[in-house]
């Protein structure tokens, strides 16, 4: 864990530096910037393995931040929102983020998820630099997606993921035809009992922009009204 490095962007010094402390007693290495082109600035001299990223900050904010930060890296993101709306919490995971914590937060909930997806991150990097061995592909339709390889491949052509959206797909398609509610995806994909499914919709809703030529027409990514959610069979 010493060698964990975490990055924590808020432009609030006394939240920041706050985090920063509950994380390094945890022994992860923590970097500080006050404003999303801070933190770009940073990642380009320091690669690391997470992001706490707040909404709203000047320069640039933590929206735009992640836009930018998903067209190179694939680590978690943690977004922080002052708000009680949806909105800010809705577009952070559209845009790829994995989660989001409300402020004001308890710390300790804060850092349950921390280690959370860090475990899910190390494990899917594991996978995707293990030397191929068995093949584990599942394909349907257009949809091809390898396991072992971590990709996968829509038509013929390569669509990145995130790691959570690798892992609610491979979930899917292993099971191509079968229901699966939002309780039942975020148990078997966060490993934790599902107390709020959000998240899980809002990343449905981006596997299936990535996945689907007309998302509001899908002729994969199904919703069943009322029960859940399945990758339909072609």
């Amino acid at each position: 864990m010493s060698e964990t490095h975490i990055l924590v962007v808020e432009d609030d010094a006394e939240i920041r530096q706050g985090v920063s402390i509950y994380l390094r007693n945890q022994g992860y290495i923590v970097h500080g910037a006050s404003n999303g082109k801070e933190g770009l600035a940073l990642l380009a001299r320091q690669p690391v393995s997470l992001a706490i990223v707040d909404v709203m900050m000047p320069v640039m904010d933590g929206i735009e931040m992640v836009v930018q930060l998903r067209r190179q890296y694939d680590f978690p993101v943690i977004m922080l929102s002052a708000k009680s709306e949806d909105i800010d919490k809705i577009t952070g995971l559209n845009m790829g983020a994995d989660d989001y914590v409300t402020k004001p937060f308890v710390p300790m909930e804060l850092l349950a998820r921390v280690n959370s997806h860090l475990r899910r991150y190390e494990r899917y990097r594991r996978m995707a630099a293990a030397p191929a061995r068995s093949s584990r592909v599942h394909t349907v339709g257009g949809l091809e997606l390898d396991e072992d390889a971590a990709a996968l491949y829509v038509d013929g052509e390569p669509v990145k993921l995130t790691p959570l959206e690798f892992k609610i797909l491979t979930l899917l398609m292993k099971h191509p035809g079968r229901v699966f509610s939002a309780e039942e995806i975020y148990e078997r994909v966060w490993g934790e009992a599902a107390i709020n499914t959000d998240t899980v919709m809002v990343h449905l809703r981006t596997l299936r922009s990535k996945i689907e030529i007309d998302p509001k027409n899908p002729k994969y990514l199904k919703v069943v009204w009322g029960i859940g959610y399945k990758i339909e069979k072609v």
